[in-house]
């Protein structure tokens, strides 16, 4: 039986663009006629989820067919012993993920902006990880520390090192390697001198830790709007489009473009 890819959406800082790529991503892979999955685990704020909510309760008000995944939800557990509770969790996480993969041809895990347990669980299972980061020097050091008097880029950071054992774990189970994105959020059209910084400090990264650099989404009010009905740019047409939408919906076709998924086209 084929087994589905898992697309992890990571960053350990909030606000990064996490969930607002996850619904994107879901909206053009199910019309591409693909089979899709959703976990979020975020258990407490669950943003992707609310946004899913959205979208549902649009489409059952307008009657339009919005297409919906197959979710998985569950919570941590409560075992007062820590290690009975990553027992737990991890039981609960393989079950969800293992139920998925029967059903789906891609899956979507949307992590907290947060160190979780179930987020280690998540980046090891990745086929593709995406990190949405801030076009900032504060979002860059997530993934590695910076002299910041040579400017030289020293190692890399915490969650960097997550990812690293991830790709341990995947190594010692046979799995093929990760393929990790970093995606440049909210840059300026300007040529900023920390832009410029941010640029030249990923690119010596990406070579020394193995990630590729995609553009991601400009700071754009179109996506915060369209998250009360649920939709993304993909469901915007017609007249109703503006040239900011046409700009933001090539942002996302160039996303799949650089994603390069199995079985998927930049077609939107």
């Amino acid at each position: 039986m084929a087994r589905a890819h898992v697309i992890v959406l990571g960053n350990e800082k909030g606000g990064s663009g996490k969930s607002t790529t996850a619904m994107h991503l879901f909206a053009a892979l199910v019309r591409q006629g693909k089979r899709v999955g959703a976990m979020d685990l975020d258990l407490r704020q669950q943003s992707f989820f609310r946004y899913l909510d959205n979208r549902a309760a649009y489409a059952a008000k307008t009657g339009e067919n919005l297409g919906a995944p197959e979710r998985r939800n569950f919570a941590a557990s409560r075992a007062v012993d820590r290690r009975d509770a990553r027992v737990e969790d991890d039981e609960s996480f393989g079950r969800a993920l293992e139920e998925l993969q029967a059903l789906t041809d891609f899956i979507l895990i949307d992590c907290p902006g947060a160190h979780s347990y179930f987020a280690q669980l998540a980046h090891a299972s990745a086929d593709t990880l995406i990190t949405p980061m801030n076009d900032s020097l504060i979002d860059f050091d997530l993934l590695a520390h910076v002299d910041p008097g040579t400017e030289k880029v020293l190692g890399p950071s915490v969650y960097s090192e997550m990812v690293w054992r991830a790709r341990q774990l995947r190594a010692k189970a046979g799995l093929k390697s990760i393929d990790w994105i970093v995606t440049r959020n909210r840059m300026s059209n300007l040529q900023a001198h920390n832009k410029r910084k941010v640029g030249r400090f990923l690119e010596e990264l990406s070579t020394r830790i193995g990630f590729r650099i995609a553009p991601g989404f400009s700071e754009r009010v179109i996506f915060r709007e369209l998250f009360l009905d649920g939709l993304t740019l993909m469901d915007v047409k017609g007249g109703a489009m503006s040239l900011s939408h046409v700009a933001a919906r090539q942002e996302v076709r160039d996303l799949l473009k650089t994603l390069a998924l199995p079985g998927v086209t930049a077609a939107i």
